[in-house]
């Protein structure tokens, strides 16, 4: 969890970090491996009723009441960090950044297989997201509270601490948090527009939404969230997330509404006066300086170009800064890393190496340079830039120590981390309570008995001193938001570039499991419409058809029967098929539901070649949204 500092910032340009390559040769990294960890620290992260997907295994269901209370459906979601406490504002940059990643590197994603687990990260987050916007003007920015959290130290599946609901709405503004979750849908929409656009279209509704909430209700979410102020207080104010979320809508929508809003407010906003010292969770102006700089090398800037110029000023001079060629250059370690707090700081030093790979790539695109005060820089310099940063987290540093969990042999072991650190749920289901996890658990000197694969922990001082105790919270507790940026840089620093012009929009690779929007509340009515028999899904692999076998009218409203059948086209046999289902308003029969996923019963262990199963539902609309997203050929 974090803890609120002051900011330091300037109006001179940006001076965030300045780093150097370690002057001695260290072993090759496998970054396909540290990207594979990096994606299922995010499944030890997940709230809510557990897929039978899940891959981190000593986790279980939690948080199955979130919501309740304030008669709205909170279930799901990513706890933040160490605790138990679902904070809006890092989950909504976690998963704005989780897409960004996927947005910018997702061939390579999909050339190291792990796209699909990425696109499932980002869902998860999503999903939650929808379900915290019931209403244009509504949005619940936090789940818990972080006083009774910190007071406790339990397991989620055990947590007795409060899961009170908190929102912003029209009287109780939060323009940074609404900005945020509208960057977040923005993102995550251009993410699933290939896999599922009507999702896709959904997500974008709200993002629209969410922007005009925040522009017209203007206000910080930590007046209105007030416990959030101890813990994520909006130190920036709302400014930045307005400007970031209007490049993200622009990106997402090519609407020139959104262009010109970032050149009408550039100045009065902040995006081309203000030069911070970081980027992350709270600051977002170097994001929107960069994401600006590349409409301009595109070739976008139209009327707007002369203002979005001065965005790229500031995103350059952020590019200098972290090179140690700026007029003002930031701290870093004795052995070359970014340093920027002593809590929690590899959260600064993923997100800005990830501003600087993507920024090389723009320039490679443009083919252009960085002219800073002190010399013109390569594109190529700027990426071993960001590549020092990760070889430094990943064990190339003086304590020969790796801030992943899990990666490399000399890894943090005692992370502040209430889950990994008590014994599993399903190893040991005996009830842990509120104190008595401190007094068994936390101030145990063992290494956790659950291993939280993936993590990047808060990482050393700024002498790259580091202890690995759990109580060391600054430096020990991992945070979603330090991992979403890495997913990005790791995958670029293992697939490489392939030459493909990055200023144009990516064409992600095609994606097997594919997946499907969350299932909504019924509306009240619902149309009464008779539809012809369709095929929902069909691949080379599986068909999927439906067919209303009858109708019939109560109560004024007609209800269909519909009849879905999944065959199997292949030559071999299915296994282990997942089904998810949407715009389902009442029951169905011959499948087993478990979380958000449909399964066949379990007397059906597979689906043999040219078989079909079928199965039937009963409701007053439109056939519902069927598609098979995981199998396995056997």
């Amino acid at each position: 969890m974090e803890k609120s500092v002051g900011l330091c910032f300037s109006m001179a340009p940006l001076f965030l970090m300045l780093c150097f390559l370690l002057p001695v040769a260290l072993a090759a990294h496998n970054y396909g491996e540290a990207l594979s960890k990096s994606i299922l620290f995010f499944e030890a992260q997940r709230s809510g009723f557990l897929p039978s997907s899940q891959r981190v295994h000593w986790r279980g269901n939690s948080g199955l009441n979130d919501g309740k209370t304030s008669g709205v459906d909170l279930v799901g979601g990513y706890y933040d960090a160490g605790d138990n406490v679902k904070f809006g504002l890092p989950m909504a940059f976690t998963v704005t950044m989780m897409s960004w990643s996927i947005l910018e590197y997702g061939n390579q994603m999909g050339s190291s297989g792990e796209l699909g687990h990425a696109i499932d990260a980002v869902k998860w987050g999503t999903d939650y997201l929808i379900k915290a916007h019931p209403e244009p003007n509504v949005l619940y920015g936090e789940v818990g509270d972080g006083n009774t959290d910190h007071f406790c130290w339990q397991r989620p599946e055990d947590m007795t601490t409060s899961r009170a609901a908190y929102r912003i709405d029209p009287n109780h503004p939060g323009s940074d948090l609404a900005g945020e979750t509208a960057a977040a849908m923005a993102a995550a929409s251009m993410v699933f527009r290939r896999y599922n656009p009507s999702y896709s279209a959904e997500l974008l509704k709200h993002a629209s939404q969410l922007f005009a909430f925040a522009d017209k209700y203007r206000g910080k979410y930590d007046s209105s969230i007030t416990v959030a102020q101890k813990y994520y207080r909006s130190v920036s104010g709302y400014a930045d997330e307005l400007l970031w979320a209007a490049a993200w809508m622009y990106k997402a929508t090519n609407n020139e509404y959104y262009l010109n809003y970032l050149g009408n407010n550039g100045d009065a906003l902040g995006g081309t006066g203000w030069g911070m010292t970081e980027f992350g969770w709270d600051v977002k102006y170097a994001g929107v300086q960069t994401l600006v700089a590349k409409f301009l090398m595109a070739g976008k800037g139209g009327r707007n170009t002369q203002v979005l110029e001065k965005y790229q000023e500031k995103a350059e001079f952020f590019m200098c800064s972290c090179l140690g060629k700026g007029n003002r250059n930031a701290q870093k370690t004795p052995g070359g890393l970014i340093f920027r707090q002593r809590w929690n700081n590899m959260q600064f030093v993923t997100s800005a190496s990830f501003l600087a790979t993507v920024y090389s790539d723009y320039l490679t695109s443009a083919g252009k340079s960085l002219k800073c005060a002190f010399g013109n820089v390569s594109p190529a310099e700027l990426l071993s830039f960001a590549k020092s940063q990760v070889d430094y987290i990943l064990g190339d540093n003086p304590r020969a120590t790796s801030y992943m969990v899990g990666y490399g042999n000399n890894y943090p072991r005692q992370v502040h981390h209430r889950a990994s650190s008590i014994v599993s749920y399903k190893v040991d289901p005996t009830f842990v309570s509120c104190r008595g996890g401190y007094a068994t658990w936390y101030s145990r000197k063992g290494n956790d008995p659950n291993l939280l694969t993936g993590a990047i922990v808060g990482g050393p001082d700024a002498y790259d001193n580091f202890a690995d105790q759990r109580d060391n919270y600054e430096q020990t507790e991992p945070a979603t938001y330090n991992n979403a940026p890495l997913l990005g840089l790791l995958a670029r620093l293992h697939g490489g570039h392939n030459g493909y012009n990055q200023l144009l929009p990516v064409q992600l690779p095609s994606l097997k499991p594919i997946a499907n929007k969350p299932t909504p509340a019924a509306p009240a009515t619902k149309p009464a419409v008779k539809p012809a028999p369709v095929a929902v899904s069909s691949t080379k692999l599986v068909a999927i058809t439906q067919k209303v076998t009858s109708s019939w009218v109560a109560k004024g409203k007609t209800y269909y029967r519909y009849s879905t059948t999944i065959t199997n086209k292949s030559s071999k046999k299915l296994k282990n098929i997942r089904v998810y289902i949407s715009k389902l308003y009442g029951p169905l029969w011959g499948l087993t539901k478990s979380g958000d996923s449909y399964f066949f019963p379990s007397w059906i262990n597979t689906l043999g070649a040219g078989k079909s199963i079928e199965f039937v539902y009963i409701h007053s609309a439109s056939p519902a949204e069927v598609s098979v997203s995981s199998y396995t050929l056997v």
